[in-house]
């Protein structure tokens, strides 16, 4: 097979997969090399890009999926009449957060940061594959610790968690607010 009849190959495994697929999977299945096949993905993914076309393939560490370009939501609302996902609640927004910045972390670090009970969050999170069980810390108790998914990273559209923006840039602008703040005693 010549090169483009190798991206079409890896381009038809994405479409049917529906979910994403490790690289080494990949490289097997078209019999390259991982190093081969990520560039074929790779220009198979800019030539999506550059047409701006209704699909896109995306990156999630070593894993790629094919996906609907995210502008073109409203015209696909229009036909498939499916219920959107319900959206993550406040809880379940800051326990991923806290997750996400701090992973590995233990269930009890996450409710000690948010000062309440947070399995319930903890659990929706990891039915819905934004988190998993990354191990037990080798502590009295061997507790569980967390860490975010690959659907996490699909779900906030990076390739890695190192694209995360900075914590630094989200505290630094809270700090900022809560000074701004009138003080409580009456004085302003």
């Amino acid at each position: 097979m010549d090169e483009l009849d190798l991206k079409y190959a890896l381009e038809a495994i994405l479409f049917a997969s529906g979910e994403s697929v490790a690289l080494q999977a990949l490289a097997r299945a078209i019999e390259k090399t991982p190093s081969e096949t990520r560039e074929l993905l790779r220009e198979l993914m800019e030539d999506y890009d550059r047409g701006m076309r209704g699909l896109r393939i995306m990156q999630m560490e070593n894993r790629y999926q094919m996906l609907t370009r995210n502008e073109y939501f409203p015209y696909i609302r229009n036909i498939v009449k499916a219920t959107p996902a319900s959206s993550l609640s406040q809880a379940a927004l800051e326990t991923l957060s806290i997750v996400a910045y701090r992973q590995p972390v233990t269930r009890a670090d996450i409710e000690y940061i948010r000062g309440v009970q947070s399995s319930s969050s903890l659990d929706l999170l990891v039915d819905r594959g934004f988190v998993r069980i990354a191990g037990k810390l080798d502590a009295p108790g061997r507790p569980v610790t967390y860490e975010t998914t690959p659907e996490f990273l699909k779900l906030m559209d990076i390739t890695s968690i190192s694209e995360m923006p900075k914590f630094e840039e989200f505290s630094g602008g809270i700090q900022l607010r809560l000074e701004e703040q009138p003080e409580e005693n009456g004085q302003q």
